[in-house]
């Protein structure tokens, strides 16, 4: 996290198989629309390409969509790619058909939070707003 952004940078981005965007859409352009930075990755993306895609673009927060069913699979390995490559500090979250015990045991691998389906789009950016202005303070005092 670069203390002397702007404006908060976030990589929204759709993992294996799953060929259904159009939450993955709605949320970058309501991330644009409140004045976030946004990268989208488009469909199909691997782990590897996605945090490929967030080291090289230097995103804040990765917000990936799953609706495939493989969220026990996505986000950990995300997070595993993101600690090799000493970027613990991007947070990860995301959203789509994720049943509430899955989230909590992602949560606890240090996923952040996840949001279902109906979530209103300013619930999201409120939430990565006050994650990076957290994160911002406690830089700060570093």
């Amino acid at each position: 996290m670069s203390k002397n952004r702007a404006r908060i940078r976030v990589l929204v981005a759709k993992a294996g198989l799953d060929g259904h965007d159009r939450g993955a859409m709605v949320i970058a352009a309501s991330f644009r629309d409140a004045g976030f930075e946004v990268v989208y990755t488009g469909l199909h993306q691997t782990p590897e390409m996605i945090v490929k895609a967030a080291i090289q673009e230097d995103v804040d927060v990765v917000a990936l969509s799953i609706l495939s069913g493989s969220h026990m699979t996505m986000f950990p390995r995300i997070l595993s790619l993101l600690n090799d490559e000493g970027a613990s500090h991007v947070l990860v979250t995301g959203g789509g058909i994720i049943p509430e015990a899955d989230m909590a045991s992602l949560q606890e691998m240090g996923v952040g939070r996840l949001f279902g389906p109906g979530t209103l789009s300013g619930e999201v950016i409120d939430y990565v707003r006050g994650w990076y202005g957290e994160q911002v303070l406690l830089n700060e005092s570093l």
